[in-house]
């Protein structure tokens, strides 16, 4: 097995902060109450939550691949640093709006800038190889354990939750949500600091063309510089890219060229259109869908009274659930997801983990009726423990994506711009989720209708990520050996 490179790996896992910190600490239902949308109707709550969720999966989506197919032309690091310093200022724009409308679009924004959160994902790919890649995303989950919706639930309206330290600021008051806010910020600005003078390329890029496959260079990191312009002049400009010469410090081992390939080009959309790719992004788009339309309703579940379907409990409680969950998860993929990895294989871990997607949806319905029957006792608990264990495999399935999309790839320097394809669909896939699952939540809490109508939502939703997984390959090498 190929050693990680550590002096590059810690940079790309402390930019990654960005994206469950923009994503995951910010919303909450208390939010959308704040803002009076709701007109004081319980039941419109996880409706509006949904709206705005997708709104950032929206801007995401319209975006993503546009970012990852500019990092092929134009190198990682520029694409980084720029998303990076919008996101921050985003985040400072969210924890001072005051009305939906502004909510709805400071998480456009982020969404627009997120987008290049497939560009980080790519340059695990760019400095990892196939004996190191499930090596390398056994640690995905750390930047994401550092920053659970603790921080949210935490620091959210400090002024009423410690009136004896913050009862006298006017700011906290006006602003509650500022705090988890600015903490975000602070994160995400140390994270582009970090990125501007530590992170290096691993391949040689100039304005307009990518040339190098890091395994010709030997994972050896190569500094460049974009200047802005030059990189807004590409983000709009791509599909007009001219083939340039390489770089005269690109070393390219003829013998390792494919004849009849052009390894050092990005290849054009339509060649990137394979049966590969698409089976490939259809099983990560459909467990996208199952994954955040999960994620949506489980916090509205919580918060919801247990009359109206849901447990009612507060947000610190269900951020203190959600980090406790989240941590685990991390630790369960550091330890174990390379050893699953090599013995048992990608396909195997995606089929298991998307199918334990039917007991999670099955213990809702199941735990509020213990709620109702006995109230939040032993029992309830225990079943909470057991659903959040259940989610471990879930996860498990994003690394495992990761690994056959870039399997899937024809190319090494196609490789941002398939990514990018597999992450288009993953977030369109997200902006129909929160909406329609915090939806069609609401809708069933309503008098008269089917209390379970989410329930077999969700399980429509297992169902055809479970059977895009059964499409991909035993073994994505076979992938690799067909390029």
């Amino acid at each position: 097995r190929t050693p990680l490179p550590w002096d590059q790996s810690w940079i790309i896992l402390f930019s990654q902060l960005s994206d469950p910190l923009s994503s995951k600490t910010l919303v909450s239902s208390s939010m959308i109450r704040d803002t009076g949308v709701t007109r004081g109707d319980e039941s419109q709550v996880g409706r509006y939550v949904g709206i705005l969720q997708s709104s950032y999966y929206a801007a995401n989506a319209l975006t993503v691949f546009h970012w990852s197919r500019l990092s092929d032309h134009v190198g990682r690091k520029p694409v980084i640093l720029t998303a990076l310093l919008a996101i921050s200022v985003s985040m400072v724009s969210f924890g001072l709006s005051k009305t939906f409308l502004g909510l709805v679009l400071s998480r456009a924004v982020c969404g627009v800038f997120n987008g290049s959160n497939s560009v980080i994902e790519s340059m695990v790919m760019d400095i990892t190889d196939v004996t190191n890649m499930p090596m390398a995303y056994s640690y995905a989950p750390l930047p994401f354990m550092a920053s659970r919706p603790l921080i949210g639930g935490s620091l959210s309206r400090p002024a009423d939750r410690f009136p004896d330290i913050f009862g006298r600021s006017e700011l906290l008051k006006i602003y509650p949500y500022i705090p988890p806010c600015s903490i975000s910020m602070i994160f995400v600005s140390a994270a582009w600091l970090v990125t501007y003078f530590c992170l290096k390329e691993v391949c040689v890029c100039d304005v307009e063309q990518l040339y190098l496959d890091h395994t010709r260079c030997g994972n050896r990191s190569v500094s460049t510089r974009t200047l802005p312009w030059e990189l807004i002049k590409g983000f709009f400009r791509q599909s007009h890219a001219k083939p340039h010469q390489p770089s005269s410090n690109v070393l390219v081992n003829p013998a390792e060229a494919n004849p009849g390939e052009d390894r050092s080009k990005p290849l054009p959309l339509r060649a990137l259109l394979t049966p590969n790719i698409l089976t490939a992004t259809a099983s990560c788009a459909t467990t996208g869908l199952f994954h955040i339309a999960f994620d949506s309703v489980l916090p509205v579940f919580y918060a919801t009274p247990i009359e109206l379907g849901g447990l009612s409990l507060d947000p610190p409680r269900i951020g203190a659930i959600l980090a406790a969950s989240g941590v685990a998860h991390g630790i369960f993929q550091l330890v174990s997801y390379a050893r699953l990895h090599d013995h048992f294989g990608a396909r195997a871990i995606q089929i298991t983990g998307i199918s334990s997607g039917i007991p999670i949806v099955i213990l809702f319905p199941a735990i509020n009726a213990l709620a109702r029957a006995n109230g939040i006792g032993l029992a309830v608990w225990q079943c909470v423990a057991i659903q959040l264990a259940l989610t471990i495999s879930l996860t498990l399935c994003f690394p495992c994506s990761a690994l056959l999309i870039r399997a899937a790839a024809p190319n090494r320097a196609s490789l941002g711009v398939t990514n990018g394809i597999a992450q288009m669909f993953v977030a369109g896939a997200r902006i129909i989720g929160p909406a329609s699952a915090a939806s069609v939540f609401s809708y069933s809490m309503e008098e008269g209708h089917d209390a379970w109508l989410v329930y077999y939502f969700l399980m429509a939703i297992v169902f055809l990520a479970v059977g895009a997984s059964l499409l991909l390959p035993r073994d994505p090498s076979v992938w690799e050996n067909h390029r």
